[in-house]
């Protein structure tokens, strides 16, 4: 909530947009979308099919034919979970 009527947020005083900006995950996004567009051309997903494409290795980078499966966001969004709901 604003402290003021007049108030406007500095957004480049709190830190947001930084880790996004980063060389490093500007290299990660364009791996993921460049994976993505592949897919299309190859028929296995197209716009809007709500479809996910899994790095199996966790590397965005690594787009090889035998890291990359076609699953759905919540089978690609989620970490395997110990039995005290943390990451496994």
């Amino acid at each position: 909530m604003p402290s003021s009527k007049n108030y406007v947020r500095d957004y480049s005083k709190n830190g947001e947009g930084k880790y996004q900006g980063s060389s490093k995950q500007k290299k990660n996004r364009a791996g993921r979308n460049k994976v993505r567009r592949q897919m299309e051309r190859e028929g296995k997903v197209s716009k809007g099919d709500g479809k996910d494409i899994h790095h199996r290795n966790g590397n965005p980078l690594d787009n090889s034919s035998g890291n990359t499966v076609v699953t759905t966001p919540s089978a690609n969004r989620s970490f395997k979970r110990n039995k005290r709901a943390g990451k496994a």
